[in-house]
């Protein structure tokens, strides 16, 4: 019932269906029952039906009581006084009809409602950012063979793995900032981002070698910053509108030959309207009100997250170089990652609410995470299989991003951070060594990193303290 009725003879807000209740002599006998109903007045029939029609009104409102003291007060919320508790419902008292009434309506406890996920994952927003993350390889696709043959792969790289370090750190420190404020998350990206960018271009235009390389290194660090913000302020819609042109020129290529004015400025359009895009976003975040005594954090807590970004770009490059196609799927897979790290969090929450010991939870837990990682490597293998790559290699490097990129979503990125330098490590020194293509390093050293990783994701997630 929403709110007081009238509880007089004829009042305008009488329940009609508690009459007709009221009214089912065999409802009115169930709910008397065989107890006494306290000390009443003389004219005891008509004032029994008057407290069985009562009964009937407010059964929804008494079956959950656990004592006729809470009747009580619910008798006193709509407005019974004494004179109408003697003449109308024939008791001396009002804890006298309270206890009648306790005893007539039967004893219901509906299920309190079940609560929403907290960590429900917006479907479109993690597929959208998959895709958004594989797109601008079609820039390389268009403008790749104006490149000069010597020292531009070289060039792009170690630009591209310094940017992916820095911006993985800067979006960190981002994230830390906006849950204090808009304002104070733009003014990290608008001194971070072109500060990192200019890094990473002048560091790839020392080993450029030419002109062409250096102005090619130098767009890739603008897009990759200016990418880098759009993200982190949620406007990947925005994004996706600025890579128009290169997806439609990329796209293009299975059919058409374009000339190299369309391959250069494909390009060059999308990373004008991305870094236009990142202004206009930066603007309106910086006119946001400030947050009133925001301490600014320091810069250890993001420097894992700037070091875990060295290493899986390290691991994504090696991979690469075997087989580059690979480097497509894998960068595909990002969005479902993203989607079941999600996932993760909503089931092991569900998990806590029905385990009543650690043991269990942690038995849960430990089953959450071995169904996610199915879920996300079971599409990888025909994937590999379909684009000429080695399976083992691109589950084990999957599995090896996706269970740090779950440690780091829970607070914890030193030890991911560690694991997967030495991974990178180990396989780079292999290559350095002048070793072939195809060589066991990569999947020894990513095989090794899930197995400690995993172990760690049991033990540290497997506590009900962490979810909480």
């Amino acid at each position: 019932m929403s709110g007081p009725m009238s509880l007089e003879p004829g009042g305008a807000e009488q329940d009609t269906l508690a009459l007709r209740l009221a009214d089912d002599r065999t409802l009115a006998l169930r709910l008397a029952g065989p107890h006494p109903s306290g000390p009443v007045l003389p004219g005891h029939g008509a004032r029994a039906e008057a407290v069985d029609e009562l009964a009937a009104t407010l059964a929804d409102r008494i079956a959950p009581a656990v004592h006729p003291y809470e009747v009580a007060a619910l008798l006193e919320s709509e407005g019974l006084t004494g004179d109408v508790i003697r003449e109308k419902y024939g008791h001396t008292d009002l804890f006298s009809l309270a206890t009648a009434l306790y005893r007539r309506v039967p004893r219901t406890f509906p299920e309190p409602p079940r609560p929403a996920d907290p960590w429900r994952p917006d479907h479109v927003r993690c597929a959208l950012r998959g895709l958004l993350f594989a797109l601008p390889g079609l820039a390389y696709a268009l403008a790749g063979r104006m490149l000069p043959p010597d020292g531009a792969v070289r060039a792009l790289v170690v630009a591209g793995l310094i940017s992916w370090a820095w911006n993985q750190a800067l979006g960190h420190r981002a994230y830390v900032r906006l849950a204090t404020g808009r304002l104070e998350a733009g003014r990290t990206l608008a001194k971070g981002a072109p500060l990192g960018a200019a890094a990473a271009a002048a560091a790839g235009a020392a080993l450029s070698g030419s002109a062409v390389t250096a102005l090619a290194v130098t767009a890739q660090c603008a897009y990759l910053a200016a990418a880098g913000v759009l993200l982190v302020l949620g406007r990947e819609r925005l994004l996706l509108a600025a890579l128009v042109p290169v997806t439609v020129g990329g796209t293009s290529l299975l059919w058409w030959e374009p000339g190299n004015a369309l391959r250069a400025g494909l390009p060059l359009l999308s990373l004008l309207g991305t870094v236009a895009a990142a202004g206009w976003a930066l603007r309106a975040t910086l006119s946001a009100p400030a947050a009133p005594g925001t301490a600014r954090p320091g810069l250890w807590p993001s420097l894992p997250y700037g070091l875990f970004g060295l290493a899986a770009g390290s691991l994504v490059f090696l991979a690469g170089r075997d087989h580059p196609w690979a480097v497509i799927v894998l960068t595909l897979s990002m969005g479902p990652a993203e989607w079941l790290l999600y996932r993760y969090r909503g089931l092991s929450v569900a998990a806590l609410r029905s385990t009543r010991t650690p043991g269990g939870f942690r038995a849960r837990s430990a089953a959450v995470l071995a169904g996610c990682l199915l879920v996300y490597l079971g599409p990888l293998t025909p994937a590999a299989l379909f684009v000429d790559a080695e399976p083992a290699t691109l589950l084990l490097l999957a599995a090896t991003l996706w269970v740090s990129l779950l440690l780091q979503a829970f607070g914890t990125a030193w030890p991911p951070a560690a694991v997967c330098l030495t991974a990178a490590a180990f396989s780079g020194a292999g290559m350095l060594a002048g070793a072939p293509p195809g060589t066991a390093a990569l999947p020894l050293s990513c095989g090794a990193a899930v197995l400690c990783l995993t172990a760690l994701t049991v033990r540290q997630l497997g506590r009900p303290a962490a979810h909480g």
